[in-house]
């Protein structure tokens, strides 16, 4: 196939098609295709125990939730009422906590025992070690040397070259110029936060990373009078599931309908049709709650991809959301709102880009570090005080969220990004170091606690050094989980284009489906951006977000 396809007249093709097979060329010369017979089979092999091992790595992740014994219902002191009814004591008065989502941020967020907090975060960090620190190793052994065969010196090098980065080297550059952007700010708000913790340890000198959410709640409350469980009884999930579809259908301009009683994989699981102009385009499913044995992180899951006149794009979307029963509404907290209508911005990439001539081109089959880029921007949506009250509504009284409660949020929300900037930095600089060099060279505990230590200003703990024993993106992203932040730069650029007060309104998002989401992987990334933007990406959006309080804009 690689030889028929380099002898095509690539002049005398469409755009879509001329692009398509000089991407699809790249790729097989990035698979080994075009070395020796000998080579190839070796890539081939070094390939089938990559998967095999991506499969095992997230496969440990999902079997390693570890249970926490509480025996005195007085750690709970602090956590929302809901969160405390779901967990009961048994017959012999212990609490039982899971490291499932549901149940891990809100201990962080809440709880006003240090001693929980500290248990439930190193138990989070470490739920996949040991098991995954050989099945780590053993992938960097396997895609170093996929890298060398193909002709590179490291896997951060083959990763970046069918990337807009293009080279490892960029990645690296990316890394020191994010970490000087968000230092500033960074420390500004870690001021905040020590003297938030003297408050109850007057001789502290530092602040342990997992305080960061119970800190930055308390600052939320003294400085921003915003207390996050406030918000919690107007996000009940079956409302936002419905306002999300709502936002969404508004937005892209289609509607939803779901398929009762349709076959799927788990009992909760919904199947629904994407209809325009009274026609299916697309399917997803929805796996919203947690159950064992499950993926147990947040995503968007391709199933199928679109081809014109021949087959509609299907994706699924898997979450770990509080389900609700008779007795409990499954109340979220706004965080998981964000999270929900981040992952189906993908799913709507994966369906809207479904209608393509070919299958490689379908959806979000492109460049990997501008996928992240249409869900960061969507995420803004959440923010605004006009979408969040038409699906945001007391689960007893059922009156609509007030502005005023909105505004504390958006305002309380913006302390911290500096932050969590550099966390992520410093997630991108774990997954880019760990892959940038021979194996060998790695030391996995030292590396994780340094680029920690030295990218966020967090004090560490030692069961830290295991985070990336259940570092999910280590197996699937790499060493390119810099994609995240890389993004989030295009993503505040492309939303600078949308009516700030109400980012409904206008004709931008129907220009926005139309020119970044429909084209797929049709063309490169870089010409989606200038094709939105009229201009190449540039950081003075995502540098006033970083800087910038949040203030409601003015009324069109």
């Amino acid at each position: 196939m690689y030889q028929a396809l380099s002898t095509l007249p690539l002049p005398e093709a469409e755009p879509g098609t001329r692009y398509y097979i000089q991407r699809q060329l790249l790729e097989f010369r990035l698979a080994g295709v075009d070395k020796d017979e000998n080579t190839r089979k070796r890539i081939r092999t070094l390939q089938t125990k990559l998967t095999e091992d991506q499969s095992v790595f997230d496969r440990n992740i999902s079997d390693g939730r570890i249970t926490i014994d509480v025996q005195n219902a007085s750690e709970l002191d602090g956590l929302p009422k809901d969160y405390i009814d779901r967990h009961a004591p048994g017959a012999d008065g212990t609490i039982h906590i899971t490291t499932d989502y549901p149940d891990v941020f809100p201990v962080l967020q809440f709880s006003k025992s240090d001693k929980l907090r500290r248990r439930m975060f190193e138990a989070f960090v470490s739920r996949a070690y040991p098991k995954n620190r050989d099945v780590l190793l053993d992938m960097m052994r396997l895609r170093f040397q996929i890298a060398n065969l193909t002709g590179f010196g490291s896997w951060a090098d083959y990763a970046a070259a069918d990337k807009m980065i293009m080279t490892g080297g960029n990645v690296g550059k990316f890394i020191q110029d994010f970490d000087a952007a968000a230092r500033p700010v960074a420390q500004r708000e870690y001021s905040a936060l020590l003297a938030e913790e003297r408050k109850v340890d007057p001789s502290s000198n530092e602040v342990p990373f997992y305080n960061w959410w119970y800190l930055g709640e308390q600052i939320s409350r003294s400085q921003y009078k915003f207390d996050s469980s406030e918000i919690r009884p107007y996000l009940p999930f079956n409302q936002v599931k419905q306002g999300i579809l709502d936002t969404a259908a508004r937005l892209f301009h289609v509607s939803f309908q779901q398929e009762l009683g349709s076959p799927a994989w788990a009992p909760s699981v919904e199947t629904w049709d994407v209809v325009e102009n009274g026609k299916p385009i697309g399917r997803f499913y929805l796996d919203m709650h947690p159950r064992p044995g499950k993926y147990s992180h947040d995503q968007m899951s391709p199933l199928l991809d679109g081809i014109v006149g021949k087959q509609l794009p299907e994706a699924a979307l898997v979450c770990n959301f509080p389900q609700p029963t008779a007795s409990d509404p499954g109340l979220m907290d706004y965080d998981d709102v964000v999270t929900f209508f981040h992952e189906f911005g993908h799913l709507m990439h994966h369906i809207l880009g479904g209608n393509q001539q070919w299958a490689g081109i379908s959806g979000i089959t492109m460049e990997a570090d501008f996928i992240e880029t249409p869900s960061q921007m969507l995420e803004e949506w959440m923010h605004s005080p006009e979408v969040l009250s038409s699906f945001a509504h007391h689960y007893k009284t059922g009156d609509p969220v007030p502005a005023d409660l909105v505004t504390r949020m958006n305002r309380a929300s913006a302390f911290g990004r500096g932050v969590s900037v550099s966390f992520q930095n410093a997630l991108s600089a774990i997954s880019y170091d760990i892959y940038r060099s021979k194996p060998e060279n790695i030391d996995l505990e030292s590396l994780v606690l340094g680029d920690v230590h030295r990218y966020t200003p967090f004090a560490t703990i030692p069961q830290q050094a295991y985070f990336y024993a259940g570092f999910n993106h280590l197996a699937g992203y790499a060493s390119s989980y810099y994609t995240y932040m890389w993004d989030k730069v295009i993503a505040e650029d492309f939303f600078q284009q949308f009516n700030q007060r109400n980012p409904m309104l206008g004709d931008t998002p129907m220009r926005y489906r139309r020119q970044v989401l429909e084209p797929g992987g049709s063309v490169s990334a870089n010409t989606l951006v200038r094709n939105f933007l009229g201009r190449p990406q540039n950081t003075d959006a995502f540098q006033q977000w970083l800087k910038d309080e949040f203030v409601t804009p003015p009324a069109p």
